[in-house]
C-alpha cells in the first residue's frame, strides 16, 4: 500500500558564506494515512525545514517527495500553491488569522481560493467546522474578540475546510497557556481518532506525548523513529527519555 507521505534521500543545503549547511542530510521518512506524528528536536535540528518541505512551502535541494502518490519535489511555486490548497491544511503557532474578519470568514478562506463550493455551501461547511471545534455561537467574532485557544480552534477549522488528507501543525501550542494547550491537543487527538493525518512539529515533551509516533531529529538527520504504546500516549517523562537518548 502506498504511503500518504514518502520522502527518500532528501537534502536541503544552504550556502552560508563559503560553507554548505545541510539543514536536511539524506532524510528518508514515510507517513501513512491516519497517523499522528510528532517531529521533535532542538533548534537547528532540521524539524522546521522538514515541515516546510512536507507542507510544500519550500523545495528540497535534492531527493524525492511523494505526497498522496504525487511527486512534488520539483514542482513550480504555482503548482505547489495549488497542491497546498487542494491537499494540505496548516495550523501555525501564531494562528495566522486575518485580524479584521470574523471567525466564519477566516474558516471560509481556503474555499475562496479553490472555488469548489457555492456561497451557501461554503458558509454551511464553515459553520459546521466551527461547531466541530467548539465555537458554535462565536462565528461572527473577530480574532481580537477570541482567546488564544479559541483563535487556534478557528485555525484548526480553517485547516479542515478543504478536507485535506493531512494537517501540518507547527508548534500549535507555543503561544497558549497550559489549559488551552491541553484543550487543543485533545482536539487533535479526536481528529486523529477520526482518521485525519496529523504531522506536528514541537519541542515540548508533554505535547509530543499526545502523538502516536515520535520522530526525533538532530543535525538534519532522523535519529529516532518510535511508535507510541497501544494507548496512543506516552508519559512526558518517557518522551523526554527517548529524546535524550536520541540526542546523546
Amino acid at each position: 500500500m502506498a504511503h500518504l507521505i514518502e520522502i527518500r534521500d532528501m537534502y536541503k543545503i544552504y550556502a552560508i558564506g563559503d560553507e554548505p549547511v545541510h539543514a536536511l542530510d539524506g532524510v528518508s521518512l514515510s507517513v501513512d494515512d491516519g497517523e499522528f506524528v510528532a517531529i521533535m528536536g532542538s533548534s537547528g535540528s532540521g524539524k522546521s525545514t522538514m515541515l516546510n518541505i512536507l507542507g510544500c512551502l519550500d523545495v528540497p535541494t535534492k531527493g524525492s517527495y511523494l505526497l498522496d502518490g504525487l511527486e512534488v519535489a520539483k514542482r513550480s511555486p504555482a503548482e505547489l500553491a495549488r497542491i497546498r490548497c487542494m491537499k494540505l491544511g496548516f495550523v501555525f503557532q501564531n494562528f495566522n488569522l486575518l485580524p479584521r474578519t470574523s471567525a466564519l470568514e477566516n474558516v471560509e478562506l481556503p474555499d475562496l481560493y479553490m472555488g469548489r463550493l457555492s456561497r451557501r455551501e461554503r458558509k454551511a461547511r464553515a459553520m459546521e467546522l466551527l461547531a466541530r471545534v467548539g465555537l458554535k455561537g462565536r462565528e461572527m467574532h473577530t480574532p481580537a474578540q477570541l482567546s488564544g485557544g479559541q483563535q487556534q480552534r478557528v485555525a484548526i477549522a480553517r485547516a479542515l475546510m478543504n478536507n485535506p488528507p493531512v494537517v501540518f501543525a507547527d508548534e500549535p501550542t507555543g503561544n497558549l497557556d497550559t489549559k488551552s494547550s491541553i484543550e487543543i491537543m485533545n482536539l487533535f487527538t479526536e481528529l486523529s481518532n477520526e482518521g485525519i493525518t496529523i504531522v506536528m512539529v514541537t519541542h515540548e515533551d508533554d505535547i509530543a506525548a499526545y502523538a502516536k509516533r515520535h520522530v526525533v531529529m538532530r543535525d538534519g538527520k532522523v535519529m529516532r523513529d518510535d511508535l507510541n504504546d497501544g494507548t496512543g500516549r506516552k508519559s512526558q517523562d518517557e518522551v523526554a527519555r527517548l529524546v535524550k537518548e536520541a540526542l546523546a
